[in-house]
């Protein structure tokens, strides 16, 4: 078994921006009673046990307890539409942890696998603002904060995040999520490019 992944994530949970769970490597707990969190991936360019699974892309909606290193997720996973049979089964051999590598850091934490769902996916990238629309279950899009140089994004460094060690300091500009009975009030947001290999 082996994969390599490569594309942009996408992140918005219900936090106030800037959540204190990325920010302190998990050793903070989150802002409201519950963590409520969408992580996107769209897959520039793949392959899991030869298999090509570029294009395609998935997004993962989490209800978790405040102090998300508590454990007993509950996790509801969206594949693209798109991708064949064979691509759906690699796709979820990976992003349920089957595979190992990163896609494997938040297995421990699952408590409940709430299913698997298809859906056509749409990302977008503009500068710093940045998309996600799975079907009619979620649509959000994300802003990044300028750094002083107004240009750039305004980034975290040295992140312990299984999608990268920097993550972009965003705001969700538009959040309507509502999937596996997990509804998410997109508030603090989070991209960046990441690479998986395992």
């Amino acid at each position: 078994m082996s994969y390599k992944l490569e594309g942009t994530y996408y992140e918005t949970c219900n936090c106030d921006v800037l959540c204190p769970c990325g920010a302190s490597n998990l050793v903070l707990p989150g802002d409201k009673e519950r963590c409520q969190v969408v992580l996107g991936f769209k897959i520039e360019s793949g392959e899991i046990d030869g298999v090509e699974v570029s294009g395609t892309a998935t997004a993962m909606i989490v209800d978790a307890p405040a102090q998300m290193t508590d454990g007993g997720w509950r996790v509801g996973l969206f594949i693209d539409e798109q991708a064949s049979d064979e691509q759906r089964q690699k796709l979820a051999s990976v992003f349920s942890g089957e595979q190992g590598g990163p896609g494997a850091a938040f297995a421990p934490l699952v408590g409940e696998m709430l299913g698997v769902e298809y859906a056509p996916i749409h990302c977008s990238d503009d500068g710093r603002r940045h998309s996600m629309r799975v079907g009619d279950t979620i649509d959000f899009e994300i802003e990044d904060f300028a750094a002083a140089d107004g240009n750039s994004p305004m980034v975290l460094d040295g992140v312990g995040h299984p999608a990268g060690t920097r993550l972009t300091i965003a705001r969700a500009t538009r959040s309507q999520i509502n999937g596996f009975g997990i509804e998410v009030d997109g508030r603090n947001a989070h991209a960046t490019r990441f690479t998986w290999a395992a």
